[in-house]
């Protein structure tokens, strides 16, 4: 496990040519930092200090020290961040010096999280607030993001914080009566009991029906773009991005590859790929390529892996057979249909060819242009909306926002609450059989079962588990 004794140091920025931060902490960091930044620290006062650091023997470069001081600084002992303008070569020749034998006993290296870690074991943050930390570095939407956030305010410790009481106050009651079995003294009834423990349980279904899980917001969702060969998948794809990403042409089966690219929405971002235009049948005729064949395959595996997919049709055909037969091999989990090349099309062409269009395939059907644009907003905030209802739930706008507004749970947090409610249960049906020893017993494992989320004293292997999965220098 980890060693409060050592003073450990890492980069703690993403590789620049520019800027460099190198993080350090521990009983040694104000030694350290005396002996290679210029002008010298001369008090014990938080903040910022202009000056230069000694890279080794001959080289020193202008570099900011920032400090804070043990115990108000984030890990709970002295901080130090040294911010350099420089390049790899530079950040390396510190590096190696800082881990070698110069300073006398040499420093660590810090492992994955171990900053965080040592905020965690000083009792600077609680066990979920350190999760939600590694979850703000990494997440990739609004919501992964909002939710690590309110993780770290402490919302989720505030909900079981309740609970627990809640939790403490029935058991104090349900125990006093043991110790006092032999005496005339009731200090609850077996009613008040029971409907006690169906409130603490009722409390913790909704603190579970009213979150959303951290692994549905974690992941990147994948958005695919379906339809026949030069049904304008690519040109649509290059819009979408803003970039050309796939080659636009005329000429049938020009995709053959499945090309992807991230797609930033209102309140999320997803790869958004296109794949090889898809044929009546799921296999190709016999005189088709093998490379044909295979982009085939892959296509509709793609497709079938997506979240959304955009199933496009061309409205300047007037035959749509061979994409009614295509849409049968099509089987997302949302699909959004879009009618493309509607900048091909008089208004009343458009408006007669979208009639027959959506009566066809018995779906509302989005115009949209890759060369004028038209429709592309609407298809954008459609695509976030479909998101935003898979990772929160579907339902009234009032009931996504308040899942979205709700604390997010780990798998670790889920566990933990689940237990709970199961403990609380056996409470319930123990209580009512008279068992009121074993009541007391399950109760207790219950309030054990939601402490574990935040408590200071878990198992080193959960821990380990936990912090593997940060940065190094977070």
């Amino acid at each position: 496990m980890y060693d409060l004794n050592d003073t450990i140091v890492a980069v703690s920025s993403p590789n620049s040519q520019e800027g460099v931060i190198i993080r350090m902490t521990g009983p040694r960091t104000v030694e350290i930092c005396e002996q290679i930044f210029s002008p010298r620290i001369s008090n014990k006062t938080n903040g910022l200090i202009t000056g230069s650091i000694a890279v080794d023997d001959e080289l020193r470069v202008d570099a900011k020290l920032y400090m804070t001081f043990g115990p108000s600084s984030y890990t709970g002992d002295d901080v130090a961040e040294i911010h350099i303008h420089t390049n790899a070569s530079v950040t390396e020749a510190l590096m190696r010096d800082l881990l070698g034998q110069r300073f006398g006993a040499p420093l660590r290296m810090a492992g994955p999280g171990e900053f965080t870690a040592r905020a965690y074991l000083n009792g600077k943050i609680d066990l979920a607030q350190a999760e939600a930390v590694n979850e703000v570095v990494v997440s990739s939407n609004k919501f992964q993001l909002d939710a690590a956030e309110k993780l770290l305010s402490g919302r989720l410790a505030e909900a079981t914080s309740k609970v627990r009481s809640a939790m403490m106050d029935c058991l104090s009651l349900i125990e006093a009566g043991l110790d006092f079995s032999g005496e005339d003294i009731e200090f609850i009834t077996r009613s008040e009991a029971i409907r006690a423990l169906a409130g603490i349980k009722k409390e913790l279904e909704q603190l579970l029906s009213a979150s959303i899980s951290y692994e549905s917001v974690i992941d990147l969702p994948a958005v695919g773009i379906a339809g026949a060969p030069n049904a304008g998948k690519s040109s649509l794809l290059n819009k979408l991005l803003g970039k050309a990403r796939s080659i636009v042409s005329h000429e049938r089966r020009t995709t053959r590859d499945v090309l992807t690219g991230l797609l930033t929405l209102a309140h999320c971002r997803c790869v958004l790929f296109d794949c090889a235009g898809l044929t009546r049948c799921s296999m190709l005729d016999a005189r088709d390529s093998i490379l044909d064949e295979l982009a085939q395959q892959a296509a509709i595996e793609a497709l079938r892996n997506s979240f959304v997919v955009l199933f496009c049709v061309d409205l300047s055909k007037e035959d749509w057979s061979e994409d009614f037969s295509i849409r049968q091999l099509v089987e997302p989990q949302v699909l959004i249909p879009v009618a493309t090349k509607a900048d091909l099309l008089s208004e009343e062409i458009l408006a007669n060819r979208l009639v027959g269009l959506n009566n066809l395939f018995a779906a509302e059907f989005l115009p949209t242009s890759a060369v004028t644009g038209v429709g592309l907003e609407q298809l954008r905030d459609r695509i976030d909306k479909k998101l935003i209802e898979l990772v929160v739930g579907s339902g009234s706008e009032g009931q996504v926002a308040e899942r979205a507004s709700g604390v997010a749970l780990t798998a670790r947090h889920r566990q933990a609450v689940t237990e709970a409610i199961e403990s609380v249960s056996s409470a319930i049906n123990e209580s009512k059989a008279g068992n009121d020893e074993v009541t007391a017993m399950m109760l207790r494992a219950a309030y054990q079962a939601i402490s574990d989320i935040e408590q200071q004293h878990i198992d080193e292997r959960i821990l380990d588990r936990i912090f593997s999965r940060f940065c190094i220098g977070k």
